[in-house]
């Protein structure tokens, strides 16, 4: 039997061990992906770390997949062996539940979970997915430095583009990191006037580079009050994983502004006054289906989006996930899978 090589959790908490094992044969409505790149994800920290619920080991994460149809299974239409595609945080959906008819197939009720955490995901030479996760990738897209737009990218534009915001209006991008560089970009490019929030100065130069119009340093004053000042933010994507650094920022929010959260904090802390005398409100995003993934490929070709990444080999997945844990990456960390 032809064999494959993957990266995997043995149990909560261990390192990631290279194991080898069969190629699976894809079941019912599933494809097999010859995977060539995967994004490193904080996200990942919940199969490391065995922090969802009803974890099963050994589990290979991974959740930012680009690779190639190699083997389609019953029931499969539309799609051919050799078609370059894409697979992110959404694990699929049946198509006909309550959910799913009203177009809500992201909390489908019968196919549940996440790629890499409740079936293995691309820290591997192949992996199995379901047909309807699955997104088509532009020809002209790179396999290793797009794969973080299938996590990091959808879920900065598909918030962004459901934010309420429009042409012109303030955004506000709530830190300048692995989510927020990109974020500034999809900003930018959708036509907003686009808010750079970061602590420090270091960061000013590329996020002006990126798109940003105005930077704002939280360390200088109050970013509330300084986006009050701008008149105040349609709409603020908070990328940052700090509740108290979110909360400094909500008093920014302008008349029916949207505070769009898409960094994972925990309990937050708002001001009902504050949302009440402005109509704002506080808004959680998952980042999408694979037609979003779609989306998210075809605006970051046209527009030239690029993620910055530092790539490391298959084998090396455990340096490459303690290199995104460390927060020094420049900006994701991306598997090339040979």
């Amino acid at each position: 039997m032809a064999k494959m090589r993957a990266m995997a959790v043995p149990e909560a908490g261990a390192k990631l061990q290279l194991q080898e094992r069969e190629i699976p044969k894809p079941g019912r409505r599933e494809v097999l992906i010859r995977v060539q790149a995967c994004g490193v994800c904080h996200s990942d920290v919940l199969t490391v770390g065995g922090h969802m619920p009803g974890m099963k080991y050994p589990r290979v994460p991974g959740h930012e997949v680009i690779g190639t149809l190699e083997s389609i299974g019953p029931e499969v239409d539309g799609w051919q062996t050799g078609t370059r595609v894409g697979v992110g945080w959404f694990p699929g959906s049946c198509g006909y539940c309550s959910q799913c008819r009203r177009s809500n197939a992201f909390a489908c009720e019968n196919v549940q979970g996440a790629t890499g955490v409740s079936r293995d995901g691309g820290y591997a030479t192949h992996m199995l997915a379901h047909v309807s996760a699955v997104a088509r990738i532009p020809p002209e897209l790179d396999s290793v430095e797009s794969a973080p737009l299938l996590c990091a990218g959808i879920t900065t534009f598909n918030a962004l583009r459901n934010s309420g915001a429009g042409a012109g209006e303030l955004v506000a991008v709530h830190g300048v990191g692995g989510l927020g560089h990109l974020g500034i970009q999809f900003a930018a490019r959708l036509g907003f006037r686009v808010a750079a929030v970061n602590r420090g100065r270091d960061k000013e130069q590329l996020a002006r580079s990126l798109g940003a119009h105005e930077y704002i340093d939280t360390q200088a004053g109050d970013p509330a009050a300084a986006l009050q000042a701008l008149g105040g933010a349609k709409a603020i994507l908070a990328t940052v994983t700090d509740a108290a650094a979110m909360q400094a920022v909500v008093g920014g929010l302008g008349t029916n502004g949207t505070l769009m959260v898409i960094g994972a904090v925990g309990a937050l802390t708002v001001d009902s006054l504050e949302l009440l005398r402005k109509r704002a409100a506080v808004q959680g995003w998952y980042s999408g289906t694979s037609v979003d993934s779609e989306d998210t490929l075809l605006f970051s070709q046209l527009h030239g989006i690029k993620s910055m990444n530092e790539v490391f080999p298959l084998e090396q997945a455990q340096a490459a996930y303690d290199r995104m844990l460390s927060g020094k990456a420049r900006f994701r960390v991306v598997l090339k899978v040979d």
